[in-house]
């Protein structure tokens, strides 16, 4: 007999002190899903990082008042990227549409996503053709994709983040990641299958600061182009060789002119230091990036859980299960 239940959409979203944000955000969410409920059930899956104002609270109260809402608050802050993973990993449904609690990725794009994976795509992704934030940032962010996509060994689409629908095979490979800092922008890219990107313009937060810094984001530059590629250690075994091969050319030219003209370096205590202290920076930078790699290795010997979850805010009862 043929399956007449409706597929079942997973929102899930990660939040972090999002008091101000959150009684903006779902009713945003609830005027474009509410039409599309002859075609698609759906659920909320939050993910709370630990926040430290009334976030918990204000999910707590949605819950009661929603019972396709599930919550689950962390025992500390494990990140950004293993919120979202976490979140995945928690959903039920068919496909999952993974949205920011600032409104910055516009839910509306919700059902141009269900469109696309109606048609078989398996990852329908967000790529921000323009955003409302300073050319600095813009500039910088352009970098960041371009680095990420040129080190990668397989293509990762530029200017594109975490606004994405994927669908369960998707999701159920993601159970598979064994990494202590995942970055899901490349890990789901390089999977393959049916994806699509959709253009749109990013718009500035309603509320609020964003909650992700500066370090942040240099960490998460760090984890796109350390778990992306091997290409840095093959850079660290050029630029040794290099240098191995800059030096001994140097030897030989001064052994030869010391035997043809007699030529002598004059003795220099600047440029004995130079050299010295380049040397050392060069020897501490690829030393760097290899203790990138090793502490990667040894965390994922650890075998860690990507995150603890502290307590569920929400009554499970009236919830699917597969």
């Amino acid at each position: 007999m043929q399956d007449l239940r409706k597929p079942l959409i997973s929102l899930v979203v990660p939040v972090f002190n999002e008091e101000d944000s959150l009684p903006l955000f779902y009713p945003a969410v609830r005027q474009v899903i509410d039409p599309l409920a002859n075609s698609y059930d759906f659920e909320f899956v939050f993910t709370d990082n630990h926040s430290s104002d009334r976030t918990p609270v204000l999910l707590k109260e949605l819950a009661g008042q929603d019972s396709r809402i599930r919550a689950f608050r962390f025992s500390r802050n494990f990140g950004y990227q293993r919120s979202i993973l976490t979140a995945y990993l928690q959903c039920n449904g068919d496909a999952a549409i993974q949205l920011d609690c600032d409104l910055q990725d516009p839910p509306e794009l919700i059902t141009r996503f269900l469109e696309e994976w109606s048609n078989g795509s398996d990852v329908v992704y967000g790529i921000r053709k323009s955003r409302l934030e300073s050319a600095r940032w813009t500039a910088a962010r352009k970098v960041f994709y371009w680095l990420v996509d040129v080190l990668s060994e397989d293509p990762i689409p530029r200017d594109a983040g975490d606004f994405r629908l994927i669908s369960r095979r998707v999701i159920e490979e993601l159970r598979r990641i064994d990494e202590p800092r995942p970055y899901l922008r490349g890990t789901i890219a390089t999977m393959g299958f049916n994806q699509k990107g959709i253009d749109y313009a990013r718009q500035a937060r309603v509320v609020g600061s964003s909650k992700f810094s500066f370090y942040d984001n240099i960490m998460l530059a760090l984890d796109g182009m350390i778990n992306q590629s091997v290409v840095p250690l093959r850079m660290a075994t050029y630029v040794g060789l290099t240098v191995a091969a800059l030096t001994v050319l140097a030897s030989i030219g001064y052994i030869i002119a010391y035997f043809l003209t007699g030529f002598r370096a004059p003795a220099g205590f600047t440029t004995i230091t130079v050299l010295i202290l380049g040397s050392l920076g060069i020897n501490a930078m690829l030393l760097g990036i290899i203790g990138e790699y090793l502490g990667r290795m040894y965390l994922q010997m650890k075998n860690r859980s990507i995150s603890i979850i502290e307590r569920e805010l929400h009554d499970d009862a009236d919830l699917r299960k597969r």
